[in-house]
């Protein structure tokens, strides 16, 4: 790995030139981000009430902020006055990671519809791992479900390893300090895709397979499932396969150490 990778590693947790060290945060905008992670998080509609005693604070501060997010589509209230996530939210985030969502949906489609099992993209988003775009099958019995927002530790489950394995330990360390750096990483590197079992969910075993992302953080092409009929080395061969073709189409250029990851 050449001083230049580690330079570009160590850029992407860097802050923006100029960017204050010390700048105070909008609490009136963290709280509103605050109600939009609960609601998220709901499975069900929730009263101003439930929201604001999550939220911890005053019922009218609540209210206030709701107004101001109603106004954008990002939450709407239903006849009872219950309070849900809205579809402003989902035109934001169409934008997320754009480019790569766009190449990996027909590769997601794909696997889940052969497969007969949830297939998924996962980001690396601080010290988590968090689903950013999921397909389940069309024609199948019962999956498990992973959707959109899901979070786990960086450095537990199949995606979280396979993100990993896209960088020596040494290289781990400087770009997420504190994070323990795997050993099965090395061996995802060595294979192409990383497989866990009840790490993230009891009896739950998932596959994942590292997507380079240029100029980004790299991300996983992930499997989730209880059982299959398949072989683990099978579904991981076909997630290593489909995250190269994902990387070509996001224009993505391989140097010496990428071509020893793909041995």
């Amino acid at each position: 790995m050449t001083a230049d990778t580690d330079a570009s590693n160590a850029a992407l947790n860097a802050p923006p030139e100029n960017a204050p060290t010390s700048a105070p945060a909008s609490q009136t905008l963290s709280r509103g981000i605050r109600a939009l992670e609960i609601l998220a998080q709901s499975a069900e509609p929730l009263s101003i009430a439930q929201l604001a005693e999550s939220m911890e604070v005053h019922r009218s501060v609540a209210y206030r902020i709701l107004r101001t997010l109603e106004d954008h589509s990002l939450l709407v209230r239903d006849d009872a006055g219950r309070v849900t996530v809205g579809p402003g939210l989902a035109v934001l985030a169409r934008g997320v990671s754009r480019d790569l969502q766009s190449a990996a949906l027909p590769e997601l489609n794909n696997l889940a519809n052969s497969l007969h099992i949830s297939a998924f993209v996962a980001v690396w988003d601080r010290e988590d791992c968090v689903t950013l775009l999921t397909v389940e099958p069309k024609h199948t019995g019962a999956t498990i479900a992973q959707r959109p927002g899901t979070r786990h530790r960086i450095n537990a489950g199949a995606p979280g390893l396979a993100i990993q394995s896209t960088m020596t330990q040494k290289q781990w360390q400087n770009a997420a300090p504190g994070i323990p750096y795997r050993p099965e990483a090395v061996a995802a590197r060595e294979l192409g895709y990383a497989m866990s079992h009840d790490e993230v969910i009891a009896g739950v075993s998932s596959i994942a397979a590292p997507i380079r992302v240029p100029g980004g953080r790299p991300a996983a092409l992930a499997t989730v499932y209880i059982r299959t009929d398949q072989q683990p080395a099978h579904i991981g061969g076909l997630l290593h396969a489909a995250a190269q073709r994902i990387e070509t189409s996001l224009g993505s250029s391989s140097g010496p150490v990428d071509q020893q990851h793909r041995r």
